[in-house]
Protein backbone atom coordinates (compact mmCIF):
# COMPACT_ATOMS: atom_id res chain seq x y z
CA UNK A 1 0.00 0.00 0.00
CA UNK A 2 1.37 3.41 -0.93
CA UNK A 3 1.25 6.21 1.55
CA UNK A 4 0.79 9.79 0.40
CA UNK A 5 2.54 12.31 2.60
CA UNK A 6 1.81 15.98 2.92
CA UNK A 7 4.55 18.57 2.43
CA UNK A 8 5.37 18.80 6.14
CA UNK A 9 5.76 15.03 6.51
CA UNK A 10 7.96 14.92 3.44
CA UNK A 11 10.19 17.72 4.75
CA UNK A 12 10.45 16.00 8.13
CA UNK A 13 11.50 12.75 6.46
CA UNK A 14 14.05 14.57 4.30
CA UNK A 15 15.52 16.34 7.33
CA UNK A 16 15.86 12.99 9.09
CA UNK A 17 17.62 11.51 6.07
CA UNK A 18 19.88 14.56 5.79
CA UNK A 19 20.86 14.31 9.47
CA UNK A 20 21.72 10.65 8.94
CA UNK A 21 23.89 11.44 5.92
CA UNK A 22 25.74 14.27 7.67
CA UNK A 23 26.20 12.21 10.87
CA UNK A 24 27.64 9.33 8.87
CA UNK A 25 30.04 11.69 7.10
CA UNK A 26 31.23 13.07 10.48
CA UNK A 27 31.60 9.54 11.89
CA UNK A 28 33.82 8.53 8.97
CA UNK A 29 36.03 11.60 9.49
CA UNK A 30 36.22 10.85 13.23
CA UNK A 31 37.16 7.21 12.63
CA UNK A 32 39.87 8.28 10.20
CA UNK A 33 41.26 10.63 12.85
CA UNK A 34 41.42 7.75 15.34
CA UNK A 35 43.66 5.87 12.90
CA UNK A 36 46.26 8.62 13.00
CA UNK A 37 49.08 8.46 15.54
CA UNK A 38 48.62 10.31 18.82
CA UNK A 39 49.66 13.93 18.39
CA UNK A 40 48.67 14.08 14.72
CA UNK A 41 44.93 13.90 15.25
CA UNK A 42 42.73 16.88 14.48
CA UNK A 43 39.56 17.77 16.34
CA UNK A 44 36.42 16.83 14.43
CA UNK A 45 33.88 19.61 14.33
CA UNK A 46 30.22 18.72 14.88
CA UNK A 47 27.88 19.21 11.97
CA UNK A 48 25.93 22.42 11.63
CA UNK A 49 22.31 23.16 10.91
CA UNK A 50 23.38 24.68 7.60
CA UNK A 51 25.01 21.39 6.55
CA UNK A 52 21.81 19.50 7.33
CA UNK A 53 19.68 22.01 5.41
CA UNK A 54 22.02 21.87 2.42
CA UNK A 55 21.83 18.07 2.36
CA UNK A 56 18.03 18.15 2.75
CA UNK A 57 17.77 20.60 -0.16
CA UNK A 58 19.82 18.23 -2.33
CA UNK A 59 17.43 15.41 -1.47
CA UNK A 60 14.38 17.61 -2.11
CA UNK A 61 15.74 18.73 -5.48
CA UNK A 62 16.31 15.09 -6.38
CA UNK A 63 12.71 14.08 -5.69
CA UNK A 64 11.41 17.11 -7.59
CA UNK A 65 13.02 15.88 -10.82
CA UNK A 66 10.66 14.22 -13.23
Amino acid sequence: MSENKNAYELRTDLLGMAIGIVEQRINIVRENEYLKPEGQRQAVQPFTTEEVITEAEKLYNFIQKK
